[in-house]
């Protein structure tokens, strides 16, 4: 079952013919995904490795039913092609694109909120359910198929974790990286909630990092509404210096809520088994 991509998952590539949209659009065909289109304004009647693209989402909406949207346009296009899918319909919406202004993610969201889509994103590497589907860029080889889901900020760590518990033969229901900005479309307490009724997924791993409050809002919820699921959580940064301005769009600390101490407290007090090292993390899931 998964969550949010499966088999039948049909997709857009929204900016398929740029250079990234069309080497992503190829690696999406080649692990089997149903691309059933692409956009580009301009563009229509083109194909891109065999896929037709459109002028609009909602030209292809018309020739085709659409269940999910990879945007892959530079950031300046970002907001216009997350309405265009959204106020379109598209159910899933992940934006791949980094350095979206900050008030345009407050728009996308917004608009997604009201509309009752999903957005994954942005900065993010996207959605795999491993053997079944992928709606992102990540290399799908080194995900395999199995019962642990995993919802981290890091596209890195994501790619890491997945690929050590695979080559130890331990696979994956559904890998999501929410994106690292300040401002993200789903958060991790939205997909504990679609792991909980998910009876391919048997443990839940959160890899969150410093910065921001979702790791602490997350603990909130399991506390208010106990988790049927083992829940193991990995805080990057730990070691990262105090009063130091770091590079990461998301890394805002403030009024004592985004240190790694205070979310490693705040896991544990909420029954979250919390590691210190990926190691660790892969042993605690056998």
């Amino acid at each position: 079952m998964a969550i949010l991509v499966n088999g039948e998952t049909r997709v857009i590539v929204q900016g398929a013919t740029g250079k990234q949209g069309q080497y992503h659009t190829l690696k999406l065909l080649e692990y089997g995904v149903r691309v059933v289109g692409g956009v580009t304004p301009g563009r229509e009647g083109d194909r891109v490795h065999g896929v037709p693209v459109y002028d609009r989402v909602a030209r292809a909406m018309a020739r085709t039913s659409v269940d999910a949207s990879m945007i892959v346009v530079p950031p300046f296009g970002v907001l216009a092609a997350a309405r265009d899918a959204i106020e379109n319909g598209v159910p899933l919406v992940v934006v791949i694109t980094e350095f979206v202004p900050l008030h345009d993610a407050l728009k996308i969201r917004g608009l997604a909120r009201k509309s009752g889509a999903r957005v994954i994103g942005p900065n993010t590497i996207g959605v795999i359910s491993p053997g079944k589907s992928k709606v992102g860029i990540m290399p799908g080889f080194i995900y395999g198929e199995g019962s642990v889901g995993i919802i981290s900020r890091s596209g890195t760590l994501t790619h890491e974790i997945a690929s050590n518990l695979t080559y130890r033969g331990i696979g994956q229901s559904t890998c999501v990286c929410i994106g690292g900005d300040m401002v993200k479309g789903t958060d991790f307490s939205d997909l504990l909630e679609l792991f909980r009724d998910d009876p391919e997924t048997g443990t839940v791993i959160l890899v969150g990092e410093i910065g921001g409050a979702g790791e602490e809002l997350a603990a909130r919820h399991l506390r208010e509404r106990p988790y049927p699921k083992k829940v193991i959580a990995f805080i990057a940064g730990a070691t990262a210096p105090p009063e130091k301005r770091m590079g990461h769009a998301g890394a805002m600390i403030c009024a004592g809520f985004g240190t790694a101490d205070s979310k490693i407290r705040s896991l544990r007090e909420a029954g979250v088994t919390v590691v210190e090292s990926l190691d660790e993390l892969v042993a605690r899931c056998r």
